[in-house]
């Protein structure tokens, strides 16, 4: 357990290992960073963020989780922690725990009933190395000298914390609703750390115009690419602009200014399509035939914004050609995203270059690790995120029980 000195009303502690947040990265590294350990974070409960993902269920990990699943300047630094501590060890704590799951689509793990029975089996796995958690605890001041010196408040009472090490779990800056902020960030560069931009990352995209207004609540299967990196998924239409699995993924690829691509039928060849019910729909309106490939509600905004008009059997086969190159490549410009406050994960953060992969110990400040979101790694849409939580913070969290 921690000690306390009872110098100045009790009011100064020591621990071997003081880890800042109480989220998923924050929580695994305490379950087995050993028991000398204190988490604390400044929020009323513990894994807020845990408790509304997936809609209440957690998509806890992802079957087919691996290192090409993530963003990052280096995109090798994932592969120790990822392949040091899997997805199929985390499966394994959660069939432990006797807690129900079931696969979604795509290798996307949730729980049967709820959320917190994550945040029950974290607690739950602390609680048995005899790690100490602490809430409505805030931080006022970080320093260093022999140790690590975190001035804070729990509950408003003033107390001096004094840890031979710290691991910092504070995430990113999405969703500043939920308490997020850039903490970790800062305390990075206190320490010299360098910092890669910052970015919202899965969040949906925006146009200054209101011009998916009419479609807005319309989804179709699509495939979305931004950059050089493509996904298969659904496209939803919004009042503000485009959101939906596939938009949330192009989203951490694209870059203000850059165009994406929208592939509108990606399991039909339009111009096949349309050629074929030439003789046997061709009185029908262009429109009408296309809306049996599209959304009705699409094709009927296309038909206006596009001006498609006409009997089927009146388009030549070189019109037909351009509008299935228009579908199967619409090409539009977002003016931006819905930033920090839906966004589901924060691209960037601390650098890799200033991590030991195996660790996630600064290089430069023996004792100081960075995990989880804080870390310049970011997962796609689909339990990756939670499952490099998992990873990052048991090989942070195993590095410092073996300094115990």
């Amino acid at each position: 357990m921690p000690s306390r000195t009872n110098q100045d009303k009790w009011d100064l502690m020591f621990v071997n290992t003081l880890i800042l947040g109480a989220g998923a990265a924050g929580m695994m590294a305490a379950a087995h960073a050993g028991p000398n350990t204190l988490v604390i974070d400044h929020a009323k409960l513990p894994g807020e963020k845990i408790r509304i993902s997936g809609g209440g269920r957690c998509n806890f990990t992802n079957l087919y989780a691996g290192p090409e699943n993530f963003l990052s300047q280096n995109p090798h630094f994932a592969k120790s922690a990822l392949s040091r501590y899997t997805q199929w060890d985390f499966i394994d704590l959660v069939v432990q725990h006797g807690i129900p799951y079931h696969e979604k689509t795509l290798g996307q793990l949730f729980c049967d009933t709820s959320a917190k029975d994550i945040i029950a089996l974290l607690q739950a796995e602390m609680a048995k190395v005899g790690a100490t958690l602490w809430l409505k605890t805030d931080i006022t001041d970080i320093r260093k000298t022999d140790a690590f010196e975190v001035l804070a408040a729990k509950d408003g009472e003033p107390i001096t914390i004094r840890a031979n090490n710290l691991i910092v779990a504070t995430g990113g800056k999405s969703i500043p609703k939920m308490g997020a902020t850039g903490l970790a960030y800062s305390i990075a560069e206190q320490f010299g750390l360098n910092i890669i931009t910052p970015r919202p990352g899965l969040v949906p995209l925006t146009f200054t115009d209101d011009r998916f207004k009419p479609l807005a609540g319309t989804a179709l299967p699509s495939t979305v690419t931004a950059g050089a990196t493509t996904f298969e998924e659904a496209t939803l239409f919004t009042h503000r602009g485009l959101s939906g699995p596939a938009i949330l993924q192009a989203s951490s690829y694209w870059r203000e200014g850059e165009p994406i691509e929208i592939n509108c039928a990606s399991q039909t060849d339009i111009f096949d399509y349309l050629k074929s019910r030439k003789t046997t729909e061709g009185r029908k309106d262009i429109s009408t035939v296309l809306a049996q490939v599209i959304p009705q509600r699409l094709a009927s905004y296309l038909a206006e914004a596009w001006t498609l008009d006409g009997n089927l059997a009146d388009w030549s086969d070189a019109r037909l050609i351009d509008l299935a190159q228009d579908l199967h490549h619409w090409t539009l410009t977002p003016s931006g995203s819905e930033g920090y406050r839906t966004a589901e994960v924060t691209l960037g953060g601390v650098d890799t270059a200033d991590l030991n992969s195996k660790t996630m110990e600064a290089k430069s400040v023996p004792g100081l690790y960075f995990v989880g979101e804080a870390v310049d790694v970011t997962g796609w849409l689909g339990g990756y995120n939670f499952q490099w939580a998992w990873s990052s913070g048991w090989v942070a969290g195993q590095a410092n029980k073996a300094k115990q």
